[in-house]
C-alpha cells in the first residue's frame, strides 16, 4: 500500500480484529460514524505473557483518563504504546469489557444469550494463542466513563463525533486485540454497533 500504509481495514459492527504493530509502528483507530467504543487488548508480540496493564497505566500517567501523551504500559512496567494524537477528548481504561455474565447481572437474564466483547476477545486470542487466563483490564477507546467525587463511575454517551481517531505508536512488537463492541443495552454505542476503521501505518508513514 501506498502512503505508508501497510493493513487498511474495516471491522465490521460486533466483529474481533487482531494484528502485530512493529515497533514503530503506529496503529490509527477511525470510529467512523460516532459513538462506537472500541476494547481494546495489548500483547508483547514476543513474549504474550507480558500485556497491557490498566494500573500500571493510570499510576505511571496519574490520570484515570487516557489522552494525547499517554504511555500504555505493560504488567513488566515497559511502554508498550504510547498516544500520539487523538481528536477524541480521552478514552476509558476502567470500564471493562461487557460479558454475557455482566448483561445477565446488569441488565437481566433475556440477556445472556447476546454476544459480548469477552466472546470476541476469546475467539479473536485463540487464533493467536491465547486463552480466557489471558484477558486482562482492557482499553476502551471513545468511550465515555466519567467519575463522580464519591468514586460512582457510569457509562453514559459517547464523545466521540464520526470520523474522530486516535493514534498509538508501539515502542515494541505489540499483538494488538480488538472487540467493536457489540453491546446493545447500554449507550456506548448509542444503543446501535457500527463499523470502525484500523489503519497500520509505517514507522515512515
Amino acid at each position: 500500500m501506498s502512503d505508508g500504509i501497510v493493513v487498511d481495514h474495516v471491522i465490521p459492527a460486533r466483529a474481533p480484529w487482531s494484528h502485530v504493530v512493529g515497533r514503530g509502528q503506529t496503529l490509527r483507530i477511525i470510529d467512523l460514524r460516532g459513538n462506537q467504543a472500541v476494547d481494546c487488548l495489548l500483547y508483547n508480540a514476543d513474549d504474550l505473557g507480558e500485556r497491557y496493564s490498566a494500573p500500571d497505566t493510570i499510576v505511571a500517567q496519574r490520570n484515570i483518563f487516557l489522552v494525547a501523551g499517554t504511555q500504555l504500559m505493560s504488567n513488566e512496567g515497559a511502554a508498550m504504546m504510547t498516544i500520539t494524537a487523538t481528536t477524541c477528548a480521552y478514552h476509558d481504561t476502567i470500564g471493562g469489557a461487557c460479558s454475557r455474565e455482566s448483561n445477565t447481572l446488569r441488565y437481566g437474564h433475556h440477556t445472556g444469550h447476546q454476544h459480548a466483547c469477552v466472546d470476541n476477545f476469546l475467539d479473536e486470542g485463540m487464533r493467536r494463542g491465547l486463552t480466557k487466563r489471558d484477558l486482562v483490564p482492557n482499553i476502551n477507546w471513545f468511550m465515555n466513563v466519567p467519575v463522580d467525587a464519591d468514586g460512582t463511575l457510569g457509562i453514559v454517551d459517547g464523545i466521540s463525533d464520526p470520523g474522530v481517531s486516535v493514534d498509538v505508536r508501539a515502542a515494541m512488537d505489540v499483538l494488538v486485540l480488538i472487540s467493536n463492541c457489540p453491546q446493545i443495552n447500554n449507550p456506548c454505542n448509542g444503543f446501535d454497533p457500527t463499523p470502525v476503521r484500523v489503519v497500520v501505518l509505517d514507522a515512515t508513514g
